[in-house]
């Protein structure tokens, strides 16, 4: 087999991190599950987060300044079905779980760890968005054990592409 679906075949047997990453606007609020997203340099600190362009999320975290990216381990895979299988466009997700506002971002409480992130950069990226963020603000809440995308493919997103 050649081709993109050798290439999809392969990506669907890794198991890449999945986190949550939530954001605010002028009042709107938003959070997706995000299976593209990673630290991408050492010095400076720099993560990339990316948004599918399909996703409610993605309309307010392209006007955030911060964006907030919470590490999920095992006992998160139910807030990654909330974030992952419901879509904005239908539901305020925020208003299903728990959460702190930390520096006028939604903070999800109880996952293993999350950090807030300053938009340093934003490109295209197919048919998603890249958010470069720079992490100022965070916590470590408990030793990660990863949830990753083979804990979660079998979810059925909100958005279908």
């Amino acid at each position: 087999m050649s081709g993109p679906q050798a290439f999809h075949d392969l990506m669907a047997d890794l198991d890449g991190p999945m986190v949550i990453v939530t954001c605010q606007v002028e009042g709107e609020r938003s959070g997706c599950l995000v299976g593209f997203s990673g630290q991408c340099s050492i010095d400076p600190p720099l993560y990339v987060a990316c948004i599918s362009q399909r996703n409610h999320t993605h309309g307010v975290a392209t006007r955030a300044d911060v964006l907030a990216v919470h590490v999920l381990d095992g006992a998160d895979h139910g807030l990654s079905k909330t974030f992952g299988e419901l879509t904005g466009d239908d539901v305020d997700k925020l208003s299903m779980v728990a959460w702190t506002d930390v520096d006028g971002v939604p903070v999800l409480d109880g996952t293993a760890g999350w950090f807030l992130g300053r938009v340093v950069a934003r490109f295209p990226m197919g048919d998603h968005t890249a958010h470069v963020l720079e992490p100022y603000r965070g916590e470590r809440r408990r030793p990660v054990s990863q949830l990753g995308f083979q804990d979660v493919k079998e979810m059925e997103p909100g958005h279908r592409p």
